[in-house]
């Protein structure tokens, strides 16, 4: 499998505090899923900001190291050119949800970067389909469920086809029919070729997961299962 994500003697401290982790290598390969897990406060939101880049390019801190997104040094590449490549998925669906329809949001990020209508339909359509919500296309995203919402916002990230998705603590308010909903779609994706990354604190949570690393004092540690 073809190395997505990397990161090299990653350490990372924000502004006038002791560095959350040190010198951590990863490693996210196509068609994986991995579980990050650690204690509250460990930095697993930190470290999945990193890999997003939105450490640096959005909140400041003290960064050594690199995280290479296929390849390239997350540093030097601008959001938009991220955004194609890697989609996060937020514990509050409604941080991603903004419109009055659920596929006003979906096609958003697609117009956003001024893709081809034909391929914004079909992006549309194939979004909704992954994530089992075709007939909530047109409801406003404050009616749905809760499981409905972070099937929403899924659709949203997966409409500019990213390689890599990373899901950051976003089964931890989910009833159990939300849970199984978005683990089904990530394992649909990762069968699709697309590289996973899980936070969270529940074992059941990383039942699909291929790999479950832990952070701890500081370091990213061995696989748990």
């Amino acid at each position: 499998m073809s190395v997505l994500l990397e990161t090299v003697n990653l350490s990372f401290a924000y502004r006038g505090q002791e560095p959350l982790f040190k010198n951590i290598d990863f490693t996210l390969k196509k068609g994986e899923i991995v579980g990050i897990t650690g204690d509250s406060g460990s930095g697993k939101t930190t470290l999945l900001n990193c890999l997003a880049g939105i450490i640096p390019h959005i909140y400041d801190g003290e960064l050594e190291g690199g995280v290479f997104l296929m390849g390239e040094n997350i540093s030097g590449l601008k959001l938009p050119d991220i955004a194609v490549k890697l989609g996060v998925l937020f514990q509050n669906p409604d941080t991603q949800l903004f419109s009055g329809a659920v596929e006003d949001d979906i096609v958003f990020g697609p117009e956003n970067v001024c893709r081809p209508w034909q391929e914004i339909n079909d992006n549309l359509e194939s979004s909704l389909k992954t994530t089992g919500m075709e007939e909530k296309r047109l409801e406003n995203p404050k009616s749905l469920s809760g499981g409905e919402a972070q099937l929403a916002a899924l659709a949203s990230t997966v409409a500019l086809k990213p390689e890599i998705l990373l899901f950051d603590e976003v089964m931890s308010c989910l009833d159990k029919n939300g849970v199984k909903a978005v683990q089904d779609c990530a394992v649909a994706l990762r069968s699709a070729g697309k590289g996973i990354v899980i936070t969270g604190h529940s074992e059941e949570h990383f039942k699909i997961a291929d790999r479950v690393l832990y952070i701890e004092n500081g370091a990213l540690r061995g696989d748990l299962i």
